[in-house]
């Protein structure tokens, strides 16, 4: 064999160890999800089956019934989607023109004011329970989603801005000084040329702030204690009651509420990574 169809052949398997690896931590990832959808497919007493069983003998879908219908998941699921839709809108739009600005505009000590904006992000969650609840309480919105909104709209939106402002930097800015030759303001270059070429910071924006929200347990625990008020990642702690776990079905209620996650990161997987490429370089 000739010395050139050799190193073909070398660099035609060269990234198969790295494949091996990728393939075996995608299967230690998905294992406990996989373990999650057979259980809430069992019966009542294959769940606790010893030895337990991979395939459920018998396909049951009463769990998911039972969760849907017989119980309190939708409303979980419906305030979860409200604070969750709600804060990523608000946090974003904040992120986006808060870093734009930084990115463009010549800010007294803006590498201070950036670096201050960063601590308030670094502050532990349990630190500012106790204030958070003595204003929550003050206010009169404890119990409420309007708090958990301004919640995690303030603690998304430093990260965001950091995030942003490094895809604003490398966006050259001869295409807003076309824009403002041709007519438009600032303003206006802004919003019609700079946030249509920023849609993968957008989708990051949007994705980061999606899971963080929709996965937070603390915060909505601590904020909410009426039940038409409790969001999912709260709900799910219902299933676990006084007489034992309802394993079947809080494993069916799991597989339902990582459901959206997975839709949206799939809608948004390339603009996600593309858009964390971007603000990486800079800031």
């Amino acid at each position: 064999m000739k010395k050139g169809s050799e190193k073909e052949v070398t660099g035609k398997y060269a990234n198969v160890p790295a494949y091996i690896g990728l393939i075996l931590l995608a299967c230690i990832t998905l294992a406990p999800l996989l373990w999650a959808l057979s259980t809430s497919l069992k019966i009542p007493s294959e769940v606790i089956q010893f030895p337990p069983t991979v395939i459920p003998s018998i396909l049951d879908f009463s769990n998911y019934y039972k969760v849907l219908f017989a119980s309190n998941f939708m409303t979980y699921f419906r305030n979860s989607i409200v604070v969750t839709g709600v804060s990523l809108l608000i946090s974003t739009i904040l992120s986006m023109h808060c870093a734009y600005a930084v990115a463009r505009f010549d800010i007294p000590h803006k590498n201070a004011l950036m670096f201050g904006i960063l601590m308030t992000s670094m502050i532990p969650t349990v630190a500012l329970l106790i204030p958070l609840y003595i204003m929550a309480v003050r206010l009169n919105l404890y119990n409420t989603r309007l708090w958990l909104i301004l919640i995690y709209t303030g603690w998304r939106t430093p990260v965001l801005t950091w995030m942003m402002r490094g895809f604003f930097e490398q966006i050259p800015k001869e295409l807003e000084e076309a824009a403002m030759i041709d007519g438009c303001s600032k303003v206006k270059a802004f919003y019609t040329v700079i946030l249509p070429i920023s849609q993968t910071a957008l989708a990051s924006s949007a994705l980061l702030t999606a899971v963080y929200v929709w996965n937070d347990f603390l915060v909505s625990f601590t904020f909410v204690t009426d039940e038409k008020l409790k969001m999912l990642s709260v709900g799910l702690y219902s299933y676990v009651t006084q007489y034992g776990i309802q394993w079947g079905e809080l494993m069916a209620a799991v597989c339902l509420s990582i459901i959206p996650i997975i839709i949206l990161f799939v809608c948004l997987q390339k603009r996600f990574v593309a858009g964390m490429a971007a603000g990486a370089v800079k800031g």
